[in-house]
């Protein structure tokens, strides 16, 4: 038995928490979390609502009610959300608490007594026509790593760059749309850059980090850290436990972190044993993992650590398995940004299980996914339903129908030896935080179940050979109870309706994993079962009448017709200087460009200059890490469907470069933003798959093919003249291009 803690970063509460923050940091540690309890592990898992900071302020400002209100009003609405989702914390509770408050001040005055903080003048935004210092979240502009606009004035969500006042292009206060200037105001100052080679001594002992956690870590080392404020003007948040600093405040982002502590100690004094949290925080033995979205890295990976340093005798994080967005029709799921899906309207509708296996199949945990609730409906009644939930109920229902208990066991070493092997992936892969791959693994094992169930015809064995039927039975029960403790970390509520009709009065989580190869107790009385997932329906959308449609002109395709893609000559490739990723491309496209390209994981150099490519022509400009970007080269990825792969497009032919791959639609070719490329969904095929969903592919196709997708209508990607964007390697059929 070991002990494991689970930081899970804290929800700011200005808002209900949506799809974003369930699969990006609030899912996953849960699924974790009832591995190891599985495990027979100890597990103490914490988080809470973030109460502090200018979301806050920003919110109550709009609703005219007090940060307090606001904040207390929230933390209910998501506490109670998160609940709703099988969530399973040991303690969620919020930053306004009088531990919480005790702790952030503790420790702050342990970091001023030791020497890691220091007085500065710090420049801030100041607005003339507010008359007062303006906190990064009520400033935004351009930011000039990447150019994306509105960005607020601490961080960019677009490339995670974060920024010191007067780094932002076209500052403007957030309230009077005035032109903020840059005043000095004092502030305490973590210093930060005196953790930097300690740091990189840390970094180096931990290689399984994810490599997004990694590249984004060692480059901000690389840089070499700058002193950190970490006092802020505003009354409202941790006062600053010092004579004389009334009207500032702890800055949310020291504030928040240490969030993990107080709740341990919270905790610790619930439970009545309040040295508790001492065997999980200075036992070097525990292991700490951090759950967070990518934007939350460098406070994690980085300002943590050093904090953790300087206070010492506290166990700093093993792992950070950090995720990336999920994205909704092209753009970050995000309260402050709209687009949002929010947790208790989805629930209102669609039982949390089905929930909580659609966001495990596609979680962004390497890189950013597509919400959609086509591909919710198909995953859900395609794999959760027809095989999962199919397999459980076809063989408690043949059982219960014709022997009414559970019957005598044969030879079950075929069946063991599947589970076993099965177990093994999904065990490496959970161990791991890969909880895409161990699903997979575990719908790979209902697939067997299938197959299995459909070869030992128990239907006609009940004919001939009663005794034989029980023990293919039996056998198949035991795949059934393997399958629903290794779900229950996935789909918890429905895992222990089926463990119940085997094991009647037994808790699922205390018999753990090894109850997994163990045979089933002949005799046992089944009651009659009930399918426990049901197919989703998607309500259809009314046909809005629009009076300027000119009903003559072609409407499919059109978000495809929106983009000028090009064949293109890869001429010259070099390492970007400041991001492992990424290669500085110059490319012929019948007209020189430049692009910036995250591609260093998938190609060298030497096979990057001289290849034919396809490329986004008119995609608007932007600055990435420093370098100008004029275009955007085209991939296939498989990641999402279990495989690994990214491929470049290419033509078919050999096309002079500058040809235009359009279909013959006629693309119009005006500048786009990139949410309006994502619009445009592009598939990779072999031939024969494509052929059988409605592709009209000519003669001699090459294979695979890739395909323009607009609802059910498909057509090949081509210059319209008989060259067919197409792949070097085959890859996972319905693989996106990206």
């Amino acid at each position: 038995m070991s002990r494991i803690f689970i930081g899970v970063a804290w929800p700011y509460a200005n808002g209900v928490i949506h799809l974003g923050h369930m699969a990006g940091s609030i899912l996953p540690p849960d699924i974790f979390s009832r591995y190891n309890r599985l495990l027979g592990n100890e597990v103490l898992m914490v988080s809470g609502s973030d109460q502090h900071g200018t979301p806050i302020t920003v919110t109550a400002e709009k609703e005219g009610a007090s940060p307090e209100q606001v904040a207390d009003r929230y933390h209910g609405i998501n506490k109670k959300a998160i609940e709703d989702m099988g969530i399973e914390f040991s303690l969620f509770t919020k930053t306004h608490t009088e531990n919480h408050i005790q702790t952030v001040q503790d420790f702050f005055l342990a970091l001023l007594e030791k020497g890691h903080l220091c007085k500065k003048d710090s420049m801030q935004y100041y607005c003339g026509s507010c008359a007062r210092f303006l906190p990064d979240r009520y400033v935004e502009g351009i930011c000039p790593v990447c150019g994306m606009e509105n960005v607020r004035g601490d961080q960019c969500d677009s490339c995670g760059e974060t920024f010191e006042a007067g780094d932002l292009i076209s500052p403007r206060c957030v309230h009077c749309d005035g032109v903020p200037e840059v005043k000095p105001t004092e502030h305490y100052f973590l210093k930060l850059s005196e953790f930097n080679d300690p740091l990189l001594s840390y970094l180096d002992t931990n290689r399984w980090w994810r490599s997004n956690v990694q590249t984004f870590t060692t480059n901000w080392l690389k840089d070499g850290l700058h002193d950190r404020a970490i006092t802020r003007d505003m009354e409202w948040g941790v006062p600053v436990p010092v004579e004389g600093w009334g009207g500032k405040v702890i800055y949310v982002w020291f504030d928040a972190v240490l969030g993990y502590l107080s709740a341990s100690k919270e905790y610790s004094s619930i439970t009545g044993d309040p040295d508790l949290w001492k065997r999980y925080w200075q036992d070097p033995d525990v292991k700490h993992y951090y759950f967070l979205g990518k934007d939350n890295i460098p406070f994690h990976s980085i300002i943590w650590p050093a904090m953790l340093m300087g206070y010492g005798g506290l166990n700093l994080p093993y792992d950070i398995p950090a995720n990336e967005y999920l994205m909704f029709r092209g753009g970050k799921l995000s309260k402050s940004r709209g687009g949002a899906i929010d947790i208790p309207s989805v629930l209102s509708v669609y039982d949390s299980d089905i929930v909580r296996y659609y966001l495990s199949a596609i979680m962004p945990d390497t890189h950013d996914s597509e919400f959609s609730w086509e591909d919710f409906a198909v995953k859900i009644n395609n794999e959760l339903v027809a095989d999962l939930g199919n397999y459980y109920h076809r063989c408690l229902s043949f059982t219960h129908k014709n022997f009414g208990s559970i019957p005598e066991a044969g030879d079950t070493s075929d069946v063991d030896s599947e589970i076993e092997k099965a177990f093994g992936e999904y065990s490496g892969y959970l161990g791991r935080c890969d909880f895409k791959k161990a699903l997979k693994s575990l719908m790979d094992l209902a697939h067997f179940g299938n197959r299995y169930f459909d070869q030992s015809k128990p239907w006609a064995l009940m004919k001939t050979d009663k005794k034989k039927c029980g023990e293919v039975l039996n056998s198949n029960l035991k795949l059934v109870k393997a399958l629903a403790v290794m779900s229950w970390p996935f789909m918890p509520k429905s895992s222990e309706r089926i463990w119940n009709y085997l094991e009647p009065g037994v808790s699922l989580e205390s018999s753990g994993y090894g109850s997994v190869l163990k045979p089933l107790k002949e005799g046992t009385v089944l009651e009659s079962p009930a399918p426990v997932y049901a197919k989703v329906e998607l309500p259809k959308p009314e046909k809005e009448k629009d009076p300027d449609v000119h009903r003559d002109e072609p409407q499919d395709f059109a978000k495809f017709g929106k983009l000028d893609i090009r064949v293109a000559e890869v001429t010259s490739a070099e390492d970007h200087p400041d991001a492992d990723k990424l290669f500085v491309l110059n490319v012929d496209a019948g007209e020189p460009r430049q692009i910036v390209a995250g591609l260093r994981a998938y190609y060298t150099k030497e096979q990057m200059v001289g290849r034919k490519v396809l490329m986004v022509f008119n995609l608007k400009p932007a600055k990435l890490r420093g370098f100008k970007s004029e275009g955007m080269l085209l991939a296939a990825d498989d990641e999402d469907l279990g495989g690994g792969k990214v491929l470049l497009l290419t033509p078919s032919s050999d096309l002079p470069n500058g040809t235009r791959m359009d279909s013959g639609l006629g693309s119009k070719g005006s500048r786009i933003e990139y949410k309006e490329f994502t619009e445009a969904v592009m598939k990779v095929h072999s031939r024969r798959s494509a052929s059988s969903i409605g592709a009209n592919l000519p003669e001699g196709s090459p294979d695979p093919v890739v395909l323009i997708v607009d609802g059910d209508k498909v057509l090949p990607l081509s210059d319209g003249k008989g060259s067919i964007a197409t792949l070097e390697s085959a890859i996972t059929d319905g693989a996106s291009v990206r």
